[in-house]
């Protein structure tokens, strides 16, 4: 993995996208944080399963969800 900050990668973006296509993961960094990574392009990949119910009983509403926040009533006049 090759870490560039913002600066370096916005003038040598073609180098490191390059670098990309071969199959090294390049991280983008801003004030030493970790912003953005460029990775190889596949397609027909999923990186979500887009099926219908496939979170079926992951989500669950409590009893009280539309109840008032009693820390917000000051909001709520």
């Amino acid at each position: 993995m090759q870490k560039v900050s913002i600066y370096e990668a916005s003038k040598d973006l073609l180098k490191l996208i390059e670098v990309a296509i071969k199959g090294e993961e390049v991280v983008i960094t801003k004030d030493e944080q970790p912003i953005a990574k460029l990775v190889p392009f596949t397609p027909g990949k999923k990186t979500w399963p887009a099926q219908a119910g496939s979170a079926k009983g992951m989500v669950t509403i409590s009893d009280d969800f539309d109840e008032p926040i009693t820390d917000f009533e000051d909001y709520l006049q």
